[in-house]
C-alpha cells in the first residue's frame, strides 16, 4: 500500500485500511451476528451473582470478575472484548430481564458484566462511575451542560475512554435511536474522495472540556481527530465541542478554512445512510462500543410525560488492560496512557462514586 499523510509516529498511515473494523452499516443491517443474545444459563449466572453480592454486604466498588463470578458468560465476555478491541468494535448484548430486578439490582448486574470488560472510569467532574443518560432539562447553552443531559440530538462523537457501554432501562416515547459508524470506514472514504481533507484531521484540534478542567489545564485540550500509531488508526472526536472551543475561548488556536471543511466533510460522511448503522434500544439491551474505532450518535427524542416512564440509560466508561497503545497527545484528555488505568474525567475535588439513582 502507498503511504501518505506523514503522522507523528514512525510510519505514515496507508491510503486504505482493511479488516473487520472497516465495516459498512447497511451490510451489517442485514445481519444479526453483532447481536449477542444471553441464554437461560447465562441469565441465571447473572441472577446468582447479583444476589450473592447483595447478600455479602459488599459495596458496588467491590464488583469485579472475582466477586461477580460468571463461569459460562465470563469467558464469552472475554471473547466479546476481543471483538471490541480487535474486530468490529461494537456489540449489542440482548436479553437481560429487568423485570426481575430493582434499580439497584440492575445496576449491580450491569456493573458486574462491565467489570469483565474493563475497570470503571469517572464520567464527569462529580466522579460518577455509573452514569445516567437522560433528559434533566439542562440548558445546552450553559457552558457546563453536556448533550447527554438533554433530549437534543447527539452528533457523531467519541467518549473519553476506551470502551463506552449503555444499558437501556426505559425507552423514550419516540426517537432517541442509536447510530454508529466506523471511523476506519470514514478515513477510507475521506482518503478515496478528499485525501487533502483527511490530512487536515491529523492536526491537533482545540476541544472544549465543558467546564470539567483538571488542575493546571486549559479549559480545552488539543488532540488530532485521526491518529496513526503502531499500525492502527485511533480516532477521538467531538465536533460540537471543537466548535464551542472556537466560540468560547479566544486563546484557543483558530481553525483554518480547510480544517473546518474537513470537519464538515467528516460529519457529512458519518451521517450518510450508506455508511452508518442504526439500532433500536429495548429495555435490557447492553451496547458496548470501542471509542477508538467507532463514532456514535443519537437522534432527538420525545419523552413520556410521566416521570416514571421517561427514557433512562445507565452508562459505563471502561478501561481494559488489553487496550491498544495511545498517542502521547491523548494524555491531555485521558491522563494516564496505561491500559486499564486511563480515561475518564478527574478534576480538583472529584470523589469517585456509584450514583445508582440520578440526581
Amino acid at each position: 500500500m502507498n503511504a501518505v499523510l506523514q503522522s507523528p509516529s514512525e510510519t505514515a498511515p496507508p491510503t486504505h485500511i482493511d479488516g473487520p473494523a472497516a465495516w459498512i452499516g447497511p451490510q451489517l443491517q442485514q445481519r444479526s451476528d453483532w447481536i449477542e443474545r444471553l441464554d437461560a444459563r447465562e441469565l441465571e449466572e447473572i441472577d446468582t451473582a447479583v444476589h450473592r453480592l447483595q447478600a455479602s454486604g459488599l459495596g458496588l466498588g467491590a464488583i469485579s470478575p472475582a466477586s461477580f463470578e460468571l463461569p459460562t458468560l465470563g469467558p464469552r465476555l472475554k471473547r466479546i472484548l476481543g471483538e471490541l478491541l480487535h474486530g468490529r468494535g461494537f456489540v449489542l448484548l440482548r436479553g437481560l430481564d429487568l423485570s426481575r430486578y430493582s434499580v439497584e439490582q440492575a445496576a449491580i448486574a450491569y456493573l458486574g458484566v462491565g467489570s469483565w470488560l474493563g475497570s470503571f472510569r469517572s464520567q464527569n467532574a462529580r466522579g460518577h462511575l455509573l452514569g445516567h443518560v437522560r433528559d434533566t432539562g439542562a440548558d445546552i447553552r450553559q457552558p457546563t451542560t453536556r448533550y447527554y443531559q438533554t433530549n437534543r440530538e447527539l452528533e457523531f462523537h467519541t467518549d473519553s475512554c476506551d470502551i463506552v457501554g449503555l444499558l437501556c432501562l426505559k425507552a423514550s416515547k419516540s426517537g432517541g435511536e442509536s447510530r454508529i459508524v466506523s471511523s476506519v470506514t470514514l478515513y477510507n472514504e475521506m482518503m478515496r474522495r478528499r485525501p487533502d481533507l483527511a490530512a487536515q484531521l491529523f492536526h491537533a484540534f482545540p476541544t472544549d472540556r465543558r467546564g470539567e478542567v483538571p488542575v493546571g489545564a486549559d479549559p480545552w485540550f488539543d488532540v488530532p481527530v485521526f491518529n496513526w500509531l503502531d499500525g492502527q488508526l485511533t480516532t477521538i472526536y467531538v465536533g460540537q465541542y471543537i466548535r464551542s472551543a472556537q466560540e468560547n475561548f479566544p486563546a484557543a488556536r483558530r481553525l483554518t478554512p480547510l480544517e473546518i471543511e474537513a470537519l464538515d466533510f467528516l460529519d457529512t460522511l458519518a451521517n450518510d445512510p450508506a455508511l452508518c448503522l442504526k439500532m433500536e434500544f429495548r429495555p435490557g439491551d447492553m451496547q458496548f462500543l470501542h471509542n477508538h474505532q467507532i463514532l456514535h450518535a443519537r437522534t432527538d427524542f420525545e419523552d413520556w410525560p410521566e416521570p416514571e416512564r421517561r427514557r433512562h440509560l445507565f452508562r459505563l466508561w471502561l478501561a481494559p488492560r488489553e487496550g491498544r497503545s495511545l498517542p502521547a497527545s491523548f494524555a491531555a484528555r485521558y491522563g494516564s496512557l496505561t491500559p486499564g488505568e486511563r480515561g475518564g474525567i478527574i478534576v480538583q475535588g472529584t470523589e469517585l462514586t456509584f450514583a445508582v439513582n440520578p440526581d
